[in-house]
């Protein structure tokens, strides 16, 4: 999957807001308060209303009323347009109101677009918990074929349909799409969990707050030794003074002790997400840099690439001109806050970031110089 453009209203700082023509891999930038923590936190909220519910995930984040854009009644609404693996232009939308108090799904939409032209057939259309879905799935796309729905009721007006129909086995392509976001990785790295990572147990994938470092390094070391491998290869080359690293059958990772720096495990824990030998469909994360030497950022950047290339799309926030250097003029946006809301803009749209860029000119210089207008370093 790739999401091609993501649109957001009425949520926190954006109140109308859009995102077009993702890249597999997205760098944002902007100014501190512009809104990169609420792009990530988009991403959350729709993966906690999916593994939850929507009133869940709304009151997580401190109910509607804090969760809306000041001055707006709502719905808030989340509209994510994306190629799944056959190529079918998909969208994805979910609107959420109040009803009595209490967060419900006003509307949720999972349409494909048959060719160029052809009009969409609505997988799932529901609202405040009743709705239709399609029950010939396998005739879609066929010429002449027409759309057979069922009508369906759930549960709980805040509960998604993807939820609940995603569960069987003939809603294949909704089961599909919810299988993608539950997949979704937010990194909430802290060192403070990820230095006593606990050794017992089992995990094949690294959790979003990288407490399990050492359980994941022990199944890619048993059952994964070449991409195992490389991380020990890269992190002796990268880590100063650390010029040979060394993993023994019983397994205590290395990097995980007292004395070693808190920037040392992060690389660590940052090439045991992106030598997974699964890709997330969907990586998030903010401010890499942090606790890094700034000499390694370029090479974080291409591996956050290969990443992406490798099957996952990669979003990624930074504060460091260092990192954006590494980046390609069209893989970046900025934030801009104007009038106590956030607008998106693309860095390949603009002309004279263009012409400087093909003159040799490196973004992360252009950033730090303010030509970024409204988003810089600061």
């Amino acid at each position: 999957m790739q999401i091609e453009s993501i649109e957001i209203r009425n949520y926190r700082l954006f109140r109308d807001t859009k995102l077009t023509g993702l890249p597999r891999l997205a760098i944002v930038v902007g100014a501190n308060g512009s809104g990169k923590s609420t792009l990530f936190d988009v991403f959350s909220f729709l993966r906690e209303a999916l593994t939850q519910n929507v009133a869940a995930a709304v009151a997580r984040r401190g109910g509607f009323r804090e969760l809306i854009s000041r001055g707006e009644t709502g719905p808030i609404a989340i509209t994510v347009k994306f190629r799944e693996s056959s190529g079918r232009l998909a969208t994805y939308q979910l609107e959420i109101s109040e009803d009595a108090g209490r967060p419900v799904v006003e509307r949720e939409v999972l349409k494909f677009r048959r060719g160029q032209y052809g009009q969409p057939w609505h997988f799932v259309d529901f609202s405040r918990g009743r709705g239709v879905a399609i029950t010939n799935e396998a005739a879609y796309g066929q010429e002449g074929a027409e759309a057979e729905r069922k009508e369906h009721i759930l549960d709980d007006p805040s509960v998604l349909a993807i939820k609940g129909l995603g569960q069987f086995k003939e809603f294949r392509v909704v089961a599909e799409f919810r299988s993608l976001i539950e997949n979704w990785h937010i990194s909430d790295f802290h060192i403070s969990d990820a230095r006593p990572s606990a050794e017992a147990g089992y995990a094949e994938h690294l959790s979003t707050r990288g407490d399990n470092i050492a359980q994941v390094a022990q199944y890619l070391f048993e059952n994964h030794p070449d991409r195992f491998n490389r991380v020990l290869q890269v992190m002796s080359e990268r880590v100063p003074g650390v010029s040979r690293v060394e993993a023994k059958p019983t397994f205590k990772d290395p990097f995980i002790a007292r004395y070693v720096s808190d920037g040392t495990i992060k690389m660590f824990a940052y090439l045991v997400l992106l030598y997974d030998p699964k890709p997330h469909p969907l990586l998030a994360v903010e401010e890499p840099e942090n606790q890094l030497y700034p000499e390694l950022l370029h090479e974080l950047v291409e591996e956050f690439r290969e990443y992406a290339r490798n099957g996952g799309q990669v979003f990624v926030s930074t504060h460091s001109p260092d990192f954006l250097n590494g980046a390609r003029l069209e893989e970046i946006y900025w934030l801009i806050k104007e009038g106590g809301f956030t607008s998106a803009r693309r860095a390949s749209e603009n002309e004279t970031l263009r012409n400087l860029v093909a003159e040799g000119d490196l973004p992360g210089a252009l950033w730090k110089q303010g030509l970024f207008e409204g988003a810089g370093p600061r």
